[in-house]
C-alpha cells in the first residue's frame, strides 16, 4: 500500500487520470461517458450524478468538461463527461480530447451512449471505442424514441456481435438506469468478462502493426494502447505520437464534487 492509503496499482492509475486533470482520491472507479452528439448523453450524465456536479476546462484547452459521482454497493464512481464526437481521428480539439482520455487516461469503465433511432451511424464510434479498450458498456439510449418510431432492436443479439454488454435505457424517464450501473459496477469489479469486436485488418496492415509497435514501445517506454497507436499511425495520423509523449509528462490539475447514492436498481 502507498501513503495514499491505495494499492501500487490504484496510485499509478491516479496518477494516470490526474495527467489529465482527473482527481480520483477518495473515489474507488472512474468512468468514462462517451458519444455522439445528440444522443441522450447530458441526459444520462445527469440522471446518474442527480445534477451534484463539477464543471470547468480540460488542461490547456478551452473545451469545458463536467464531472460528477454516484455511489452503488459502497463504492464511489467518478463519472467524466467526455466532449460528444463522431470520431476518435483527432479532427477537432473535442475528437482529441476524447481519444487521449480513453487511449492514455484509463478509465476503469467506459459507457458509450448511442441512439437507438440512428444505431447504424453510432455503431462507427463504439467499434473505434472498442478497438482500444474492452472495459465497455454501451447505453443502448432513446428507446422510447425507437418505440414511438415502431423500431425494433434485439439488444441481446447486439450484445452478442460486439462482445460487451448493451443496456437499453431511456435515461429522459429514468428507465434502464439501474441496470445500467449495476453493468458499471460488474466491469469495474471485473466480474463481468468481455470479448470486445475488433475490425480485421488485411494482412498487409496487420503486419505492418506488428512491425511498428515494438518500435513504439520502446521509444516510449510505458505506452498506452501501442496497438491502437501504430493503427493511426499507419492511417497518418502523426498527431497520436504528441499525444502519446505528452500523456508521460503532462502536469496534474485537482478537481472537486459532490456525491449521489444509487442504492437499488431504478424500477422499471
Amino acid at each position: 500500500m502507498d501513503e495514499c492509503g491505495c494499492s501500487t496499482k490504484s496510485c499509478s492509475l491516479h496518477d494516470t487520470l490526474k495527467k489529465h486533470g482527473i482527481d480520483l482520491q477518495n473515489f474507488d472507479f472512474s468512468v468514462a461517458l462517451a458519444g455522439n452528439p445528440n444522443t441522450g448523453k447530458s441526459t444520462v450524465f445527469n440522471a446518474l450524478t442527480g445534477l451534484r456536479q463539477h464543471t470547468g476546462n480540460w488542461p490547456g484547452k478551452t473545451v469545458s468538461r463536467a464531472e460528477g459521482m454516484f455511489e452503488f454497493g459502497k463504492k464511489k464512481y467518478k463519472l467524466i463527461d467526455l466532449p460528444g464526437t463522431y470520431s476518435l481521428l483527432s479532427a477537432s480539439q473535442e475528437e482529441e480530447i476524447a481519444r487521449n482520455f480513453l487511449v492514455f487516461g484509463r478509465p476503469d469503465v467506459t459507457v458509450v451512449v448511442v441512439d437507438a433511432t440512428n444505431l447504424e451511424r453510432n455503431l462507427n464510434f463504439v467499434l473505434q471505442i472498442l478497438e482500444i479498450t474492452g472495459d465497455v458498456v454501451i447505453c443502448l439510449n432513446l428507446m422510447d424514441e425507437a418505440k414511438r418510431k415502431g423500431i425494433e432492436i434485439d439488444d441481446a443479439r447486439l450484445e452478442q456481435k460486439l462482445g460487451v454488454p448493451v443496456i437499453a435505457t431511456s435515461a429522459r424517464y429514468k428507465k434502464g438506469l439501474g441496470k445500467l450501473v449495476q453493468t458499471i459496477s460488474g466491469i469495474a469489479h471485473k466480474e463481468i468478462n468481455t470479448d470486445p469486436h475488433k475490425m480485421n485488418n488485411i494482412p498487409q496492415i496487420q503486419e505492418a502493426i506488428s512491425e511498428l509497435v515494438p518500435h513504439l514501445e520502446q521509444a516510449f517506454p510505458g505506452i498506452l494502447n501501442s496497438r491502437w497507436i501504430a493503427m493511426r499511425l499507419i492511417d497518418g495520423d502523426k498527431t497520436v505520437l504528441d499525444s502519446a509523449a505528452g500523456s508521460l509528462y503532462a502536469n496534474s490539475l485537482d478537481t472537486g464534487s459532490k456525491v449521489v447514492k444509487i442504492e437499488e436498481p431504478v424500477t422499471e
